[in-house]
């Protein structure tokens, strides 16, 4: 290809041996329109139907767009409101293709918190993204990485996502809350904290005291219950306070499951995210589920 072959401002900036690459960028952009789709058209016609997407999320957004209370329209709902906001557009759409959606979304945030936690390691990717944990939540169009997802964002941010799930991130969240007074006293908790907060407030003036109805869950017959509580509460209180001397936030994000009284097989695999960087532990504990899974 000649100069003449180039647009001439690429040729005056000097970036004639970045083009190919930037035809590449653009090649792998067609790929990727042309590949989801696809998948989205495969996805709703050979999916079996996920029970969380079903009987929660899906008529939750509906009944918001009718002008119902999301908790009304689905009584199975025990998140903060503001989980619905990003799906909301998928009411507009079938079920099954708003399940595909989601399935879709949810695999792009695991992969993007693994990579992001993992420091790059292609290994660990992989191996999270194929453990039956990542899998079984997404199996059921649940939305577990949206508070895992809130585990690599700006506290303030991230709050707003680890809050939706308690059973994932509330070990997190304790962590954020130790570390913002350590680093400015009360006006930095205020800061981290006041955000959400008001969220809090204003969804509990549109929404009643929606927190009450995690009591509920203990009523849930102990099929659905893979917690190991009480007897995991001294792992998770070490956890926590491993997380909080060491100043790093992994072992808060194991704490978590093993703080609560009740939670899903899928919910545990925050435990797994503790580990995103060290790829033979992840490994292994990734091995030792499938085998677990196929004896049981």
């Amino acid at each position: 290809m000649s100069d003449a072959d180039l647009p001439s401002a690429l040729v005056a900036s000097g970036l004639r041996q970045q083009w190919p690459t930037t035809r590449s960028a653009w090649l792998r952009i067609a790929l990727l329109a042309l590949a989801v789709p696809a998948l989205i058209w495969l996805g709703a016609e050979r999916l079996p139907s996920g029970v969380d997407w079903d009987d929660t999320f899906y008529p939750a957004i509906r009944g918001t767009i009718e002008g119902r209370s999301p908790y009304d329209a689905a009584p199975s709902l025990f998140m903060a409101p503001w989980a619905l906001i990003p799906i909301l557009p998928l009411a507009f759409l079938p079920s099954p293709v708003g399940r595909t959606i989601m399935l879709l979304v949810g695999l792009a945030a695991y992969a993007y918190v693994a990579h992001r936690l993992s420091g790059g390691r292609m290994w660990s990717v992989v191996v999270f993204l194929l453990s039956p944990l990542v899998l079984d939540g997404l199996y059921n169009g649940n939305v577990d990485y949206l508070p895992i997802l809130g585990f690599v964002l700006p506290p303030w941010i991230g709050l707003f996502l680890v809050v939706l799930k308690p059973h994932i991130g509330l070990g997190v969240a304790l962590f954020w809350l130790v570390e913002a007074w350590r680093d400015g006293g009360l006006r930095q908790v205020a800061r981290v904290f006041g955000p959400v907060g008001l969220a809090l407030g204003g969804s509990f003036a549109l929404y009643g005291l929606w927190p009450l109805r995690f009591s509920q869950l203990l009523s849930v017959s102990a099929a659905w219950n893979s917690s190991l509580w009480p007897m995991s509460l001294p792992v998770g209180l070490a956890l926590w306070v491993a997380a909080i001397r060491s100043r790093k936030a992994q072992p808060a994000m194991a704490a978590a499951p093993c703080l609560s009284p009740y939670l899903v097989l899928h919910s545990w695999v925050t435990a797994l995210v503790a580990i995103l960087d060290r790829p033979y532990e992840l490994t292994a504990a990734v091995i030792g589920l499938w085998i677990f899974g196929a004896l049981t």
